[in-house]
């Protein structure tokens, strides 16, 4: 007799067990297709490298000291950053909670119960009030045997992982933030200069116009037009000033600090000594953030479908609760007030009304999303690198051409200003030669700072910034 009862208790223990490896949770693979298809960057101009500038720490990209102050002050005060950490913090909580799902789950009980019974009851006629003091303690364990437990814990892990890797996201979204503000500060501070110095000349070019006017050489229309183009001259520098107000305001922002005038240095000053290389296609997946993320994402994803299918097979569940119990409290802590239960069986769901049916559906659904997701995030980072390669080209191509439609414009003024002076040439030739040098002056700033926000937007799209 005891035989047989040993024998039911392994065929129910371990039946569940041969059953494992038809039913066990899947292993997650990583998209290698997706992979391949985004293998690679548009463009001709720099050659791929082993060894990508994304792995360069900002201190050592960024040379100027005062922006290196100003991108470790915005990374330990900027309120995105500290609302990140704050997310690991929650993941974190999560994962160790996921790390004992193994271990059963324990519960004490004090209890003390009191029943007025009726005399017409079945046992009112006997005693018509009943006491009872109890102490127990309730333990409950699900056997693993589908990778259930296995794959939640995984999945909290994901999702730590992917907390951590936002939180470099942040980071590097945050150092180039900082660093664009700047350099964008330091191209309107020379706007602003250049423009002042413009407005000087031309008020002093207003005297010299008033001057050929009394000798008869030019015409009073000449005198009102040099004169609009001083406040037009004017008009730009309130715009500039105020969009440096503006720019000041937003990087304070991001240094977690008050709107606040900024200390800086000059646009002349930066240099950029890094090699611009963009690495190997393929660590992307090590260098970018927001890539990691998302494929931690799709790895959560994956293992809560795996959580969802174990629930269609049988749960095996032991259960035991012991303590003492007593219907007399001076009694209670007799060894004849001792009690114990032990439960041991497979649960398998039979009907319920579609509810693990739809779960898994909607993990399998959410499953697809992420790995979409995934997929956009590799064409993104691949489309953000060959986008900043080719403004950078763009802009060093339109500096040297810049550079050299300002030198044009400038001998053109010179050389109007003197034929002016000796008669030899019309006003309005003299107006449009300064106003074509001021412009091309602003616009070949414009373009420096575009040279430099192409590198910052190189760095920060092949991953670099939180190391």
């Amino acid at each position: 007799m005891k035989l047989s009862k040993y024998i039911k208790i392994i065929v129910v223990v371990v039946l569940p067990m041969l059953l494992v490896s038809c039913f066990s949770a899947k292993t997650y693979e990583r998209p290698e297709n997706e992979l391949l298809k985004a293998n690679y960057f548009r463009t001709d101009s720099l050659q791929k490298d082993s060894v990508s500038m994304a792995l360069v720490s900002w201190r050592t990209l960024f040379t100027d000291s005062i922006l290196q102050n100003y991108i470790a002050e915005g990374l330990q005060n900027n309120i995105d950053i500290r609302k990140a950490i704050q997310q690991i913090l929650i993941s974190e909580a999560f994962l160790k909670q996921g790390k004992a799902g193994y271990l059963p789950a324990l519960d004490l009980i004090a209890q003390y119960a009191h029943s007025e019974l009726s005399s017409n009851s079945q046992f009112g006629a006997q005693f018509n009030r009943l006491d009872q003091y109890q102490i127990s303690g309730g333990l409950s364990w699900e056997a693993d045997i589908w990778g259930k437990i296995r794959s939640n814990k995984r999945a909290f892990e994901a999702t730590y992982l992917q907390s951590v890797a936002a939180h470099k996201a942040v980071k590097s979204t945050l150092v180039a933030n900082i660093a664009s503000r700047y350099y964008q500060l330091l191209s309107l501070d020379e706007q602003i200069q250049i423009t002042e110095l413009t407005i000087a000349t031309r008020k002093s070019g207003l005297e010299t116009t008033k001057a050929l006017k009394e000798a008869g050489n030019v015409t009073e229309v000449a005198v009102k037009q040099t004169e609009a183009q001083v406040h037009t001259a004017e008009a730009i520098l309130i715009d500039l000033k105020n969009s440096a107000r503006l720019l000041e305001n937003s990087l304070s922002i991001l240094l977690g600090g008050e709107p606040g005038e900024l200390n800086r240095s000059r646009l002349e000053e930066q240099r950029i000594t890094t090699p611009l290389k963009s690495g190997i296609p393929y660590e992307l997946l090590a260098n970018r953030p927001d890539v990691i993320a998302a494929e931690y994402a799709l790895i959560n994803s994956f293992e809560l479908t795996n959580v969802a299918r174990s629930d269609f097979y049988p749960a095996l569940t032991l259960t035991a609760t012991g303590g003492l119990q007593s219907l007399q409290f001076d009694k209670l802590f007799d060894t004849s007030s001792l009690f114990a239960t032990v439960v041991s069986g497979l649960i398998q769901p039979i009907f319920n009304r579609r509810t693990i049916r739809t779960r898994y559906e909607v993990t399998q659904a959410r499953q697809e999303q992420t790995k979409l997701d995934f997929k956009l995030a590799l064409l993104t980072a691949s489309k953000e690198v060959s986008d900043a390669l080719y403004t950078y080209d763009a802009a060093f191509e339109k500096i040297k051409i810049k550079e050299k439609e300002y030198k044009a414009y400038t001998l053109a003024r010179e050389y109007s200003q003197e034929l002016l002076d000796n008669g030899l040439a019309n006003y309005l030739e003299v107006l449009n030669a300064r106003e074509n040098t001021l412009n091309t002056n602003l616009d070949l700033i414009n373009t420096k700072n575009a040279k430099l926000q192409a590198i910052v937007d190189l760095y920060q799209a092949l991953g670099g910034g939180w190391q």
